[in-house]
Parts: structure tokens; C-alpha cells; sequence
């Protein structure tokens, strides 16, 4: 989980693991950390806050910015935002 967009490495090891990158609104940690049910340690305890962790979650407030396909948000999102459709949205 991070705030950030990923570079074309990132994404493409994300997409040959079949993996996620969650992505969270800066600010919102106490709203990330309510939704955390379990924890459990995999590796490096010795690193601390950066140990690879198994987290259990219920209702957590995040988007998914990388699939396990490697779609991008941040590559997609605005390929879809610049469409000219997009302009006759009415906003109240």
C-alpha cells in the first residue's frame, strides 16, 4: 500500500507476480489502520516498519492503482479522463 505511481519496472514485476499495488489517499492512515483485523510477520523483522507483513483487512479504504494484469491507473486513468465525452458530464 502507498501513495505514489509505480515505474515501468515495478509494474511489470507487479503484473509477472500477479500482484496488486493498493494505493492510499495521503493522510488517511488512522482510516487504513481501523480496517486492519490481523497481522502477521513473513520476513525481516529486523527492518522494523519495513518487515513484510501479512495484513488481514476488512472495508479498507484503498484503490487499486496496479492490477495483476499490470494496468496502471495513473497510465489508464487519464487516457479515459481526456476523452471528449468526458466534457458533456454535467456537474451540478
Amino acid at each position: 500500500i502507498g501513495k505514489a505511481e509505480r515505474g515501468p519496472a515495478t509494474v511489470e514485476s507487479i503484473a509477472e507476480h500477479k500482484a496488486a499495488y493498493l494505493m492510499a489517499v495521503g493522510g488517511a492512515a488512522y482510516l487504513v489502520s481501523k480496517a486492519i483485523r490481523s497481522t502477521r510477520l513473513i520476513a525481516f523483522e529486523d527492518l522494523g516498519m519495513e518487515a513484510i507483513r501479512e495484513f488481514e483487512v476488512q472495508d479498507m479504504p484503498v484503490t487499486v492503482a496496479v492490477d495483476s494484469t499490470g494496468d496502471a491507473v495513473h497510465k489508464s486513468g487519464p487516457m479515459k479522463w481526456r476523452r471528449p465525452d468526458i466534457a458533456r458530464i454535467r456537474v451540478a
